[in-house]
């Protein structure tokens, strides 16, 4: 049996149930000897595999879900745990501050998702309405209920409820997309396209075991269905697969051509006060980074020295005056979209109110504090460089 390729299959057209219950039956074998069984929320409480059918809180799984969104999982992990420990409920995650649950993602990046979590514990608690969300039987089965919460597609959705309730949903993330399409020979990544990989994968579900099957295909696109370099020689779905037996595997599906990211300087200053301390803002809380704490600065513009700029956008977004001097730290940064050459400069402070002109708020804060504040990672940089200034000026005032 090969699979058909793109020009032949459509949404009218089904592969026969053979076929369908040997292309199952290949994957969950595979996945029982390779796949990955050791999930932390994927299991019970004592890290053993969950029986077909058994229920389990979502709460760990829809955390997991939303940082997964666009970060691996070996990356994902270890921000999971520390999360966990710190809200371990979904009482305790709605009656933290949005501040706290900053704090701790810290470092994970795209931190619309942490205030999206935020915001959807009110509601969950809403939905659940009991002093103790652990029990399973009081979530939302329901995908319509799931996706109405902030920052829930249709795939996260379905995998929470196939996780946590095994219950068949399909879903088609990036590594489920990247099988599939080559399985089936989709090169195109257009709605028509997405449309077929969301019936196929619909298709394919196997309903008697749907959790086990949903991770078994993001396990064969994450350790064999790689993006550049897949291992097609011990893939269980290797002779049934339209793009390998062209031998063109990495052709599907087609991906568009990355822009190169343009560059934008950002000059940044460490303002300190008479009393040592230094002064940050909290960003707006809409946007990439909304709700966190950074240095003041701002965009250079054409032909200007970039001490002129910290000093001007200071004077604009702060109404502060200030003169900058010594410079602290260079480097680049990029973000999704954009990549920013932030440098840094010690600026003495000459006077003004501070003023939250382009932020919600500003603070003079204690060095020694800075932790106490949810910064980008960018900033962190930054916070390393002025910890080793400070420790530097010090020993020169020892001596």
């Amino acid at each position: 049996m090969m699979i058909r390729g793109s020009s032949d299959f459509s949404l009218g057209v089904s592969l026969a149930p053979p076929q369908i219950h040997l292309l199952r039956n290949l994957l969950l074998s595979w996945f029982e000897e390779n796949g990955r069984h050791n999930i932390p929320w994927k299991v019970k409480a004592d890290s053993r595999r969950l029986n077909p059918g058994e229920a389990i809180c979502p709460y760990g799984v829809w955390i997991a879900e939303v940082m997964l969104q666009q970060t691996q999982l070996n990356v994902v992990l270890p921000f999971w745990v520390r999360w966990m420990e710190k809200f371990p409920t979904l009482n305790q995650l709605a009656d933290s501050s949005l501040q706290d649950v900053l704090l701790l993602w810290q470092g994970l990046g795209y931190y619309s998702r942490a205030r999206r979590i935020h915001e959807s514990s009110q509601r969950l608690m809403q939905f659940i309405d009991s002093d103790d969300s652990s029990d399973p039987e009081l979530w939302p089965k329901g995908i319509d209920i799931w996706m109405s919460l902030p920052g829930i597609g249709r795939t996260t959705a379905g995998s929470i409820i196939s996780t946590a309730f095994d219950i068949p949903k399909p879903v088609l993330d990036g590594n489920v997309k990247r099988v599939l399409a080559r399985l089936i020979g989709i090169s195109k990544e257009d709605k028509h396209s997405l449309a077929k990989l969301w019936h196929f994968s619909e298709e394919l579900l196997d309903l008697n075991c749907p959790r086990d099957f949903n991770q078994a295909l993001m396990d064969i696109g994450a350790l064999i269905c790689t993006p550049t370099s897949p291992n097609c020689c011990i893939c269980p779905w290797r002779d049934y697969c339209f793009a390998y037996s062209i031998k063109k595997p990495t052709s599907y599906p087609v991906k568009d051509r990355t822009k190169a990211l343009s560059v934008q300087t950002i000059g940044i200053g460490i303002v300190f006060n008479r009393e040592g301390e230094i002064l940050i803002d909290q960003r707006l809380d809409k946007g990439l980074l909304g709700g966190m704490w950074e240095f003041p600065g701002g965009k250079q513009e054409l032909d200007e020295c970039i001490k002129k700029t910290i000093e001007r956008e200071l004077k604009e977004e702060l109404a502060i005056d200030v003169q900058a001097g010594e410079h602290l730290i260079s480097f680049e940064h990029s973000y999704s979209h954009k990549k920013l050459s932030f440098i840094v400069h010690i600026c003495q402070f000459l006077g003004g109110d501070p003023q939250p002109l382009a932020s919600q708020k500003c603070l003079w804060v204690k060095p020694s504090n800075l932790h106490q504040y949810p910064f980008p990672a960018a900033n962190a940089k930054m916070i390393k460089a002025l910890n080793k200034y400070l420790d530097k000026e010090k020993k020169i005032l020892v001596n």
